[in-house]
């Protein structure tokens, strides 16, 4: 069996978004033989509830949190005045999954347009009309992603990620599991060390 990574995350996951330079260079020095395979998480079912107070001031304490602990990461707090939250990241996970279904390269692009959209430009990608924005703006063809975001299959698909995800383990993200024929192990998380995660991978793979 190839050995495979496991990255498992939610486009709308404050701290995934901060793991992205991190993570960026951790791809880049994987060992050759290494896959990478991308698992959407689910952080927060379908809702069409505002997000409490209390919720909102939490998430905000966590991005300054997140401006603290990694260096560079900014976020655009307007977004609690501009629009009106709501605790549901499963929208933002299909449109990833329907972006991919046109393009496997926009999996990654769509998670950082999505990204780039909640933490830099406050707009909600809990609403429909945002992901499709997106998906316009990406290049894809807006009306099959649109058609492709509720259909059947993609919610097929975020149900049998999430699945996935949870038998790896990975119950918060992001996450990060290497499996081999050796067996398999959770990579902790450096925000900061690309080369931190890197070592620990090669420490496993060469003693496995």
């Amino acid at each position: 069996m190839a050995t495979r990574l496991f990255y498992v995350h939610d486009p709308m996951c404050s701290w995934c978004y901060g793991f992205g330079p991190a993570l960026e260079r951790l791809i880049a020095g994987l060992p050759p033989g290494i896959r990478l395979v991308r698992l959407l998480g689910g952080l927060a079912p379908d809702s069409d509830e505002p997000m409490t107070p209390e919720m909102q001031q939490h998430l905000q304490q966590t991005w300054h949190r997140i401006e603290h602990r990694i260096p560079g990461t900014v976020f655009d707090f307007s977004f609690w005045r501009k629009c009106e939250p709501r605790r549901s990241t499963w929208p933002a996970c299909r449109a990833v999954i329907a972006a991919r279904a046109q393009n496997p390269a926009w999996d990654e692009a769509m998670t950082r347009a999505i990204q780039q959209a909640y933490y830099r430009q406050a707009r909600n990608p809990s609403d429909r009309e945002t992901l499709v924005a997106l998906a316009a703006e990406l290049g894809a063809d807006a009306g099959a992603f649109a058609a492709a975001l509720d259909a059947p299959e993609t919610r097929q698909t975020l149900t049998r990620e999430i699945g996935q995800a949870r038998a790896l383990g990975a119950d918060s993200f992001p996450a990060l599991v290497l499996d081999n024929d050796s067996g398999r192990w959770r990579i902790p998380v450096a925000y900061t060390s690309a080369e931190e995660m890197l070592k620990t991978i090669r420490d496993v793979t060469t003693s496995g």
